[in-house]
């Protein structure tokens, strides 16, 4: 259970990753962006369910589909609109975008263009917390088509034979860009994958902040207490297309309105903690509205902030001592 205090949070983060998607979706379709994004809208649950037990000295690894979990890890909503906009005052001075938002002082080790590269990248910070003996734990985020790539099967292999303080948050979306997980896998449940590494496993709803929250947090406990890793496969639909301008051939409209329609996770969020007795939908619509206000803030300061310089290229590029 949570308390009342944590239920406005959460429903915060939810509010605010739907939000900052559809107006980055609303922009760019009218060429006030550019660049391209992929968009999280519809599995905000499990990035929120994940990141709530974490803190800055937990890492996280994410992919192409990143903003929500850079959002519910705590990196800053101002600095992430301005990296969307190549500004100077990005989170990553304007030269990462959004398929390599980073921020290390949040434990952000980085979006990734790449499908599966953040997931050995997670273990690399596992292995680090392992040997400084920090408390923290790495979670790596990706989607089912990563679980056919290579590193997927090293990384878990790895990552089981040296017990690492790892979990692995599989975002079942139902595709893989247009293709149907079911034409990739032959399983029903890629968490079963898990059991060739001996690892421990969960399904968890995708749709449902609780139950993402409970399972999330009994494989990340499991890290903390030394136990090993953990596999948590997400079952979650995207609203949107694969990227912005998707037409979106590869699935039925009574597909897609069936999703929304029942299984949308704000809703489902809302109904479920006013029977809980944890919000009321007054405190909820502040909120929306505070939220609403917080990214028209954000695009304002974005489109006032100025772009790097030429000099600026070679800067950040090169470690020197």
């Amino acid at each position: 259970m949570i308390s009342r205090e944590e239920a406005l949070d959460v429903y915060q983060q939810l509010r605010t990753i739907r939000s900052f998607e559809e107006k980055l979706d609303t922009m760019m379709k009218a060429g006030k962006m550019a660049g391209f994004l992929h968009l999280y809208v519809g599995q905000e649950a499990v990035a929120v369910g994940v990141c709530s037990h974490l803190n800055d000295r937990d890492y996280v690894s994410s992919n192409h589909r990143g903003h929500g979990h850079c959002i519910a890890k705590g990196v800053d909503l101002k600095g992430m609109m301005a990296e969307l906009f190549g500004k100077k005052t990005g989170i990553c001075k304007g030269k990462g975008g959004s398929m390599h938002i980073a921020d290390l002082d949040r434990g952000m080790i980085g979006a990734n263009g790449i499908v599966g590269a953040g997931i050995p990248q997670a273990v690399g910070a596992a292995l680090t917390v392992s040997v400084k003996k920090t408390g923290g734990v790495a979670v790596a985020f990706f989607g089912d088509g990563a679980t056919n790539q290579g590193q997927f099967h090293e990384a878990l292999n790895i990552a089981a034979t040296w017990k690492l303080p790892a979990v692995f948050i599989l975002e079942n979306n139902g595709y893989g860009e247009a293709t149907p997980a079911e034409f990739a896998a032959p399983m029903t449940d890629l968490a079963v994958r898990a059991k060739s590494y001996a690892m421990h496993s969960l399904v968890a709803d995708g749709m449902d902040f609780f139950d993402v929250f409970e399972k999330a947090g009994e494989a990340i406990d499991r890290a903390r207490k030394g136990e090993g890793p953990s596999l948590v496969e997400c079952k979650t639909y995207r609203f949107l297309g694969h990227f912005v301008g998707d037409p979106i051939g590869y699935r039925t409209d009574e597909e897609l309105n069936d999703w929304k329609t029942n299984r949308d996770p704000l809703p489902t969020f809302e109904t479920k903690a006013i029977e809980m007795g944890l919000v009321s939908a007054d405190a909820l619509r502040r909120i929306d509205a505070e939220v609403t206000a917080e990214i028209e803030a954000a695009v304002a300061s974005a489109e006032e902030a100025p772009f790097p310089s030429p000099e600026d290229v070679l800067t950040d590029v090169y470690v020197t001592e």
